[in-house]
């Protein structure tokens, strides 16, 4: 498996023990930055993170900012990504499990480093069902078409 990780200043400190916990576990992972807690805009390492993940360089990834939200809302912009932000390990179990989430995003300033490497743990380790969850996934795609820049123009049918 091999994650692409990203941060802004705010989840810097929780993507460096994620990362930590990546290389215990021999999980081949690339920081994409930041590389250091001095201010940054999330949306530019979440459209890295989520961009490698959609080109199929990297099998899942993992942001974080201060709340995840930032992060998670950028990310999904990307077509093909569904980044789920998860604050216990039942939601990350489910996020993979039932929507095939390909990202991960949490909060530096909203779980602490033991929680998150749990949740980590749970959503590295879950699998995605398939079944009845796979058409569900497909109706999500199907959207996502409809408003993407592949159909006509900004969007829109052409």
């Amino acid at each position: 498996m091999r994650i692409a990780l990203g941060s802004d200043h705010g989840g810097f400190h929780l993507k460096q023990a994620i990362k930590e916990y990546l290389d215990s576990r021999g999980i081949i992972n690339h920081d994409f930055g930041t590389y250091d807690a001095g201010a940054v805009d999330y949306p530019d390492y979440a459209r890295a993170v989520a961009e490698a993940v959609a080109r199929g360089e990297y099998d899942r990834g993992i942001l974080c900012c201060g709340t995840g939200i930032g992060v998670c809302i950028a990310a999904n912009k990307v077509p093909g990504i569904r980044a789920a932000l998860c604050h216990d390990t039942f939601s990350a179990r489910a996020a993979r499990e039932h929507n095939d989430a390909n990202i991960l995003t949490l909060g530096g300033r909203v779980v602490g480093p033991g929680l998150a490497l749990e949740i980590v743990a749970t959503w590295l380790d879950a699998e995605f069902s398939g079944g009845r969850h796979a058409r569900r996934v497909a109706k999500i795609s199907a959207i996502e078409d409809v408003y993407s820049c592949r159909k006509g123009q900004g969007g829109k049918e052409g």
